[in-house]
Order: structure tokens, then sequence, then C-alpha cells
């Protein structure tokens, strides 16, 4: 059985955390878009998907996160990949998606940079 597929956002401060977790095919694409679409907005500053449960990612999962780097960037915001499983982290490699989506190791990495990183 698949996990159910969950967008659970945290904002502090400027900086907006979202887990996403659970398969991100082309059965929960929709929801994922819809759901992060909802979460990225003005008022903030940077943006972390925090990917360490999802369990499966598609070419559709993959459009999401592209969608969710573009809607960002139309508000203003940079956004950030954190806690990439290794499967994923390949993908992204292979279609080259690693030179537009930044990851980093863990979700504290990405917050340290983008926001202190940011004041530099």
């Amino acid at each position: 059985m698949n996990p159910e597929p969950s967008v659970k956002a945290n904002g502090s401060g400027m900086c907006l955390t979202v887990q996403v977790g659970g398969d991100m095919d082309y059965e929960t694409a929709s929801f994922f878009r819809n759901r992060l679409l909802e979460e990225i907005t003005q008022e903030q500053r940077c943006v972390v998907l925090d990917l360490s449960a999802v369990s499966f990612c598609d070419s559709a999962g993959l459009n999401v996160l592209l969608t969710a780097w573009r809607r960002a960037d139309q508000v203003g915001a940079v956004l950030v990949l954190a806690c990439v499983p290794p499967d994923l982290q390949r993908v992204l490699a292979m279609t080259g998606m690693d030179t537009v989506l930044q990851t980093y190791g863990t979700v504290a990495e990405a917050k340290n940079e983008l926001v202190v990183g940011r004041r530099a």
C-alpha cells in the first residue's frame, strides 16, 4: 500500500518549510500541485521543501517541483529542496533538474543558507 500524499507547511518568519510525503506521481500530482501553490505566497522570501518523506517521484512529480519553483520565483521567493532521498537525487541529476533546483542535506542547512546567506 502506498503512503497517503501529504503536505504540511510550517512558517517561521519569512521562511516557509513544507514537508512533502508519499508518492509524487501522475495519480497525486494535482494534489501536490494545488497544495504547494496554495502555500507559496508573497509573504515568504524563502521556501524549503522537505522531501524526506517522499517515497517515489516520477516525471509528473518532477513537474510539480518545477511548478512550485516557478511559483516561488513569481512571488519573489527562493525555493530549495532539502532531505532529498537518494533515488530522487539521482533522478534530479539525470534530468539536469539539479542545476535548477538547489538541494541541501537538511532543512536547517537550507534555512541557514537562505536566511543568513542572503544577509551577507
